[in-house]
């Protein structure tokens, strides 16, 4: 039976209660049959409605009344009866009776300062009920329990916080026995169905009840427990969940705050689970299998908008926590990889931040697909933007047109390999955001890519050797740094920089051995500044980002930091450092007066955070920032501001890690099946190879010894057949990402051919 209750009071507060959003019901048995709807299959969930009269109110139509609500009950106003309807109290104007006046004895608690019921149930006893529930059957004492718990949020607080009477009102504890719940959300799905319902009904007379003024830490602890609730699984509850998201997504920045120290306290288990069901609910939302089980989108349009927030609420408990609970690529949606993406881009860049929501302003949701996939675009609107330019410019002029002014083109000499790029990159500044080409001088080579991959290899071979002086290598930590030493003109470095632009904005990957702070330094900040007497590349670094380029220095830096003796008299050092440089040492003070402040146990901390910040930011200053100036010069583009630093690197460099199976799996045919007995060969050769030889087969079919991003998959590889004697080395098509294979007659002979074609795999020629 559904009931209609008419509210006619057009007061402000009733007009805010027509427009709240309205959970759906779950209905169960009633035996008045007056305050219960029908019962319906679970679990099938409902819209509240609203509905407008004529007259301009609204009939609020329910399959599920909150217990206390009656027909006849909602008077105007709100007004209470009298508490004796026929005595009229006599001299009311000069006698006016308050609180304050009344005696302590007759003083009640108010309605808004509601009690704490004791609850005493402890984990031992909650499974010792559902044991014997189990054997008995008779799961009425279960039902009750989980119907009461989640019936209120105070209820919930008295069954899951440690102790009822302190406040636990920190960031480090929430005050929630987590045990408890995770067995009482275990035991849930071991339950029959009217108690799985009964959760969910007391979660909708949870999110329904009213609020006012700002939340509580108990309501912060309700709302923790609830979203943990495994049942959020399910299109059928998402309704529900979508609410309570809502709720979430609506807090304070401050109440957020503790909710995100309190997520990094669950265990990974636990943890993963709550990323998990988010980006389900995300993605069934955007692509449900069966639409007709849920709202149409246009109805709740605010249902991804909530997730993506706690979902970022979990992401910043990850990033906060002393070491990553997840990587940091769990918290991708593959899902969006077959969106707009790049409609979403484009509103986020014309929007920035705005009301209007977008994915692109929770940008550690989008894979580095996505955005390899955005910079490409927008990389190729500014190549056909500049390329259009130039060629506007000559028809104005009235002069001849040639082809080649569409592309940035670049002829270099093998031997005079860096000096001829560096001219060519100077003299063509200003088509830096066109289409590379690549030419050797004396080679009849065409660039359809292998070139440009090639000149790229050798250039970043030659630059990064040791010999060179630019950059130095450190054995331990098996990466490149920059060479500290003071010169006149760095505009080598601003070269490496172009470098690592025009492959990021060519797609090529790159073998370059940087640390991870390196791509830190590059996004600070993401986007040039406007006024370029600001610093760049001054980014917050640690002890950890120093550990990752010299971890000597490190181990010492951070033994003395745990040192229990007397710092002072033991270590004897100052606040100056020295280092050596082109053969001569030199000393800085770390701060004025360095060479004159001793290192204590007091000031220990800043002494090392001002030495890591010395050789990782303030001795590299200004060939960092040639560096950077040079980097985006090529690469300016609003997508940066989307990644992270780990991104930014396997978009220059790739993967290194090489899994051939994949490249098997993904590896298309031309004249050979995967069947024919040399493809089988070449397989059973290419699997057997060791890492050094893997990677010298990927350089010579595909230019580039590092994975794409994407994987093996991106790569296109394709083994073509040609009628050529079997005296023939294998040849290769970098362009395409092909090799030609004669059919060779065994194993032995193919692996012989293969190893000597891949151990002199340098040079172009057309045949």
């Amino acid at each position: 039976m559904l009931l209609n209750i008419t509210r006619e009071n057009h007061t402000p507060l009733h007009q805010a209660e027509r427009e709240r959003d309205r959970l759906p019901p779950i209905s169960s048995h009633s035996s008045s049959g007056l305050d219960r709807g029908p019962k319906l299959p679970y679990p099938s969930l409902n819209f509240i409605s609203n509905h407008r009269k004529e007259d301009g109110s609204h009939s609020i139509s329910s399959q599920f009344i909150l217990p206390g609500i009656r027909h006849g009950m909602v008077r105007h106003g709100r007004e209470l009866p009298p508490i004796c309807p026929n005595v009229r109290l006599k001299h009311q104007h000069q006698h006016r009776i308050t609180v304050d006046n009344l005696p302590p004895e007759v003083r009640a608690r108010f309605a808004t300062d509601p009690v704490m019921p004791l609850r005493t149930k402890t984990v031992k006893e909650f499974q010792e009920d559902i044991e014997r529930a189990t054997v008995s059957g008779d799961w009425k004492h279960v039902h009750d329990f989980y119907l009461t718990t989640f019936g209120s949020f105070l209820e919930l607080n008295a069954a899951f916080k440690k102790d009822a009477s302190p406040s636990f009102n920190t960031i480090e504890d929430s005050g929630i026995n987590t045990k408890f719940i995770n067995a009482v959300y275990d035991a849930l799905s071991l339950t029959p169905p009217d108690a799985q319902r009964a959760v969910l009904k007391g979660i909708i007379n949870s999110l329904l009840r009213e609020w006012k003024g700002r939340r509580t830490k108990d309501d912060l602890r309700a709302y923790f427990i609830l979203v943990q609730n495994p049942q959020c699984t399910s299109p059928a509850t998402y309704v529900i969940y979508a609410h309570l998201l809502r709720q979430i997504a609506a807090l304070a920045e401050a109440d957020h705050y503790f909710l995100m120290h309190w997520f990094k306290k669950l265990s990974q288990k636990r943890f993963k689970q709550l990323v998990e069901r988010l980006h389900l609910f995300i993605s069934t939302r955007l692509f449900p299998v069966k639409p007709e089980e849920l709202p149409p989108m246009a109805k709740c349009s605010w249902w991804i908008p909530s997730a993506t927030k706690v979902l970022s609420l979990l992401n910043a408990a990850n990033i906060i926590s002393s070491t990553p609970i997840l990587p940091f690529v769990d918290f991708y949606n593959p899902t969006l990889d077959h969106t707009d993406f790049m409609e979403d881009y484009r509103i986020w860049q014309t929007q920035g931040n705005s009301t209007r929501f977008t994915f692109c302003q929770f940008a550690f949701i989008l894979s580095t697909v996505v955005k390899k996939a955005v910079i490409q675009k927008d990389s190729e609107q500014q190549m056909i933007s500049m390329a259009r330019q130039s060629l506007v410019d000559k028809v104005s002029r009235r002069q001849r047109v040639d082809m080649s002014l569409l592309f940035l083109n670049i002829k270099v000499r093998r031997l005079q390999l860096v000096s001829d790029s560096m001219d060519e990159l100077t003299r063509n500044r200003a088509d830096l955001k066109k289409k590379l080409k690549v030419s050797f001088v004396g080679e009849a080579g065409l660039d359809m890519g292998g070139l440009t991959k090639e000149w790229f290899l050798l250039l970043i071979r030659q630059i990064f050797h040791t010999d060179y002086g630019m950059f130095t290598f450190f054995n331990d930590s098996h990466c490149h740094w920059f060479s500290s030493w003071k010169c006149d003109n760095f505009s080598e470095f601003r070269l490496v920089g172009v470098l690592m632009g025009l492959a990021v904005y060519n797609s090529i990957t790159l073998d370059i051995s940087f640390p991870p702070c390196v791509y830190k330094k590059l996004l600070t900040p993401p986007v040039v500044p406007c006024d370029l007497d600001l610093p760049v590349g001054n980014a917050t670094l640690t002890l950890d980002d120093l550990q990752q380029v010299m971890p000597d220095l490190s181990h010492g830096l951070a033994e003395l930091l745990s040192y229990e003796g007397n710092v002072e008299e033991d270590f004897c050092t100052t606040f100056q450092v020295s280092q050596e440089e082109l053969g001569v040492i030199k000393s800085y003070n770390l701060k004025p007066g360095g060479d004159k402040i001793p290192v204590t146990n007091q000031n220990r901390k800043e002494y090392v955070q001002l030495y890591v910040d010395f050789l990782l930011n303030k001795s590299i200053y200004r060939q960092f920032t040639t560096f950077y100036y040079g980097f985006h010069s090529v690469c300016a583009s609003d997508a940066l501001m989307l990644l992270r630093p780990e991104e930014v690197e396997i978009l220059v460099c790739g993967s290194p890690n090489l899994d051939m199976s994949s490249l098997q799996k993904a590896a298309q045919y031309e004249g050979y099946s995967k069947t024919d007995p040399t493809i089988r060969a070449f397989w059973d050769v290419v699997l057997g190879f060791p890492l050094k030889f893997q990677k010298r087969l990927l350089h010579f079919s595909t230019g580039s010894d590092r994975v794409p991003v994407g994987g093996m998959a991106d790569l296109n590889f394709k083994i073509s057949k040609i009628d050529a004697s079997t005296e023939w080395l294998p040849i290769s098509h970098t362009c395409f990402n092909q090799i030609c294979l004669p059919p060779y007659k065994n194993k032995k002979e193919l692996k012989q051919k293969l190893t000597i074609a891949i151990s002199n795999a340098e040079g172009f020629g057309l045949e």
